[in-house]
């Protein structure tokens, strides 16, 4: 400990006299525990400027860190935690890098027999406590934002609205259709049918696993979305084990044209385009 450390009063004093080499101790702790998984730069850069907010409130014990003062470093905590969800790195990789920092100064303060040093040593360490369960909350909070932001795009790629004629647009669904993907499937198919000026449109269920109920539901609905908008829609890809699944179920798809294939659904389109279809004939 330096000569002026030693005449330091207070463990923020203490902090603020030792700055440089506290970051430089904690940055080898943290790198320690991360294994080289982050550069020394980007460790380095992290913690100064989180040392720098921490310091003015080194000597609160933590139970409140709701307030404004906690502004910024909520804010830092929060950063942190998303760029580390992003990274890979684990909740328990994320928090430890915070929690590193509490060896470091207890070593700083050890040799001190100032009871003032001791009793704000052990706020702060309460301070770190409340400052890493805050860390777990940010990295939760991220990784699920990310996890349903992933979620919403892979519905967006596994319900593709295709243009396959003039005025023909297709809807080819593969898996489980439930409430989510629907709300998908309509919306993205009621924006195609305003942007094409398309009155056809095939649903295609050849690759949907089973037909229930609620999955009847759904598809009914979509259709009654598309007739609003002046659509008629065709639902295609109805294998005869579906057939039997909604003829036991009872289920009633009214005047809903229906078609065992896509290439049917198609014709059938066609035909009310005005389009005069040949089936081919096997050579």
């Amino acid at each position: 400990m330096t000569a002026e450390a030693e005449r330091a009063h207070s463990l923020t004093d203490l902090l603020r006299t030792n700055a440089e080499p506290l970051v430089d101790k904690w940055v080898d702790a943290a790198g320690a525990l991360l294994r080289g998984r982050s550069t020394r730069a980007e460790l380095e850069r992290d913690f100064q400027e989180f040392f720098a907010a921490l310091l003015p409130l080194a000597g609160h014990d933590g139970r409140d860190i709701s307030g404004p003062e906690f502004g910024d470093l909520r804010s830092l905590l929060d950063e942190y935690s998303r760029a580390r969800v992003r990274a890979g790195f684990t909740p328990t990789e994320t928090a430890s890098s915070l929690f590193s920092l509490k060896r470091v100064v207890f070593d700083l303060t050890e040799t001190s027999d100032d009871p003032q040093v001791y009793r704000q040593q052990m706020a702060f360490s309460g301070l770190l406590d409340a400052l890493g369960l805050l860390t777990f909350e940010f990295y939760a909070s991220a990784r699920d934002e990310i996890i349903r932001e992933q979620s919403e795009q892979l519905l967006e790629l596994t319900t593709p609205v295709v243009k396959i004629w003039e005025g023909v647009l297709a809807v080819p669904l593969v898996g489980t259709l439930d409430s989510a993907r629907t709300q998908v499937v309509m919306e993205k198919l009621l924006e195609a049918l305003v942007e094409t000026g398309s009155e056809h449109a095939i649903i295609d269920i050849t690759g949907v696993f089973a037909v229930d109920t609620q999955v009847a539901q759904h598809l009914l609905k979509t259709v009654v979305a598309a007739r609003l908008m002046g659509a008629e829609c065709i639902v295609s890809g109805i294998r005869p084990q579906i057939a039997q699944t909604i003829v036991a179920l009872g289920i009633e798809f009214g005047d809903i044209v229906t078609k065992a294939s896509l290439a049917d659904a198609l014709r059938h389109a066609l035909r009310r385009e005005g389009v005069d279809v040949v089936r081919s004939q096997a050579v």
